[in-house]
């Protein structure tokens, strides 16, 4: 999200709440694709973390990208953050160590959000090669400590870091050090929503498996297939996770809502002031108890819609569903990723299958497959079999449902190419990482510097 929103429109009960969710909904006809995007800047001479500031630094970067695409820049205390498209086109973002983000416009197929994430990568190039940067899709920073990181003006960021710490022993590691692909996608009612949580919650540590990308840190293996997975695990237990209450009877709108009511916020944003409000919930706020520590204590929509933004959970619901499971990387698999998600999801007869899939998955296989994954990745032992076995039954039902998606004309290009590089992973049985550890054993010959040339966009 480039823009904390400032809806003052007032909450009346949590009913309302449940209402803005279920604004969401809409025809199948209109569903959208949104893909979202982060890399990590380095300079190309010394392979380190590009600064906010300078000639070098994410600062110029984005005010080059405002100037070769025109979008209006977007500023915090008077420092670039990121830049908006106001006509629909999608967003630029920093993250808290400087990746830089994309989060793409809603397109109506996956050959658009492929073109989108092309150009994006070509415009980027173009900025950011005269200053002696690079930009590297991996799951997390491969070779630089947490001190080594950078730090972005960004108010909601010195909240967070300064609140972090307080609940978990990597949360910094997630701000500072990690990257993700992630795509947003539509429901049509409540029920669909619910199905295609359940489905996206159950699956997401597959997903985590198919793109693990992270096995480094500070310049050698770490162990871990996914070690960005591994510091979700032990980031902040009161808004991560694969909600287990999702699974449970009687789950929709109004349930979220109770969950989100009852975690703490980070912030309050009055005019272009960030209040710290970290030992409060939403609930509490709707109680009263912000009265005299803030202007206008009264919570409303905007309140609500920056708060969900402060949710992570495995899959998190807005108005919209997003996929958070999978590791950064490199530009085919930004396109496989969505391709994954709606080959699954967009079709009615698919997505029912997907769900008999893991229909009988107890809380206790889904948690273990959630702990275990970041180490293993596809293989990791489940049932009879491994995930990588769970993931090609996954994979064949994604390329029916996108199957079903098209309807081709001559020349016609089948959206199924997109799931290449998942075909290709998992014919071989390797995640990314097995491959990078492969390289790094081998041809590397334990130089991760490698990394850097070969995987840059």
């Amino acid at each position: 999200m480039a823009r904390d929103t400032v809806d003052s429109t007032p909450i009346e009960t949590v009913a309302d709440l449940a209402a803005t969710l279920d604004e969401g909904s809409k025809p199948e006809d209109r569903f959208r694709i949104g893909t979202e995007h982060e890399k990590f800047g380095f300079c190309l001479k010394e392979l380190t973390p590009i600064p906010y500031e300078g000639s070098n630094g994410v600062e110029a970067v984005l005010a080059g990208m405002e100037g070769l695409i025109g979008w209006e820049r977007i500023e915090d205390a008077g420092k670039i953050i990121g830049l908006a498209d106001d006509l629909g086109g999608g967003a630029i973002s920093i993250e808290p160590g400087g990746q830089f983000e994309l989060s793409g416009a809603p397109l109506d197929n996956l050959h658009e959000t492929c073109r989108e994430a092309n150009q994006h990568l070509a415009q980027v190039r173009q900025v950011a090669e005269p200053l002696g940067i690079g930009f590297l899709g991996i799951g997390m920073a491969p070779t630089w400590s947490r001190a080594d990181m950078p730090r972005m003006p960004k108010s909601r960021y010195e909240i967070m870091t300064n609140y972090m710490p307080k609940v978990g022993s990597l949360g910094l590691d997630m701000m500072y050090r990690t990257s993700t692909i992630q795509v947003n996608l539509d429901f049509s009612s409540e029920a669909d929503m619910v199905r295609k949580m359940r489905v996206g919650l159950a699956l997401q540590p597959v997903a985590t498996a198919i793109f693990a990308n992270s096995p480094f840190t500070e310049g050698k293996p770490n162990g871990f297939k996914s070690f960005r997975a591994q510091i979700w695990t032990d980031t902040d237990g009161d808004r991560t996770g694969d909600m287990p209450f999702a699974f449970e009877d009687g789950f929709g709108f109004e349930r979220y809502v109770e969950w989100a009511l009852d975690v703490p916020m980070y912030f309050v944003k009055r005019g272009t002031t960030y209040y710290d409000v970290t030992d409060t919930t939403f609930r509490q706020f709707m109680n009263g108890a912000l009265k005299g520590r803030i202007p206008d204590a009264t919570p409303s929509i905007g309140d609500w819609n920056n708060h969900l933004s402060t949710l992570f959970p495995d899959v998190r619901l807005k108005k919209y569903i997003e996929m958070r499971g999978a590791d950064g990387g490199p530009w085919r698999r930004i396109c496989a990723l969505p391709a994954l998600w709606v080959g699954l999801l967009y079709d009615k007869g698919i997505l029912d299958q997907a769900y008999e899939l893991v229909r009988d998955w107890t809380q206790e296989e889904r948690a273990a497959l959630r702990r275990d994954v970041p180490r293993h990745a596809l293989q990791t032992p489940f049932r009879s079999g491994t995930v990588l076995d769970v993931a090609k039954d996954v994979l064949a039902l994604a390329q029916e449902g996108l199957k079903r998606r098209n309807r081709l004309s001559d020349g016609d290009l089948d959206e199924r190419v997109h799931l290449a590089p998942v075909e290709e992973g998992l014919a071989s049985g390797m995640c990314p990482a097995d491959v990078l550890l492969q390289r790094y054993h081998g041809s590397w010959k334990g130089d991760i510097s490698q990394v850097f040339r070969e995987y840059a966009y």
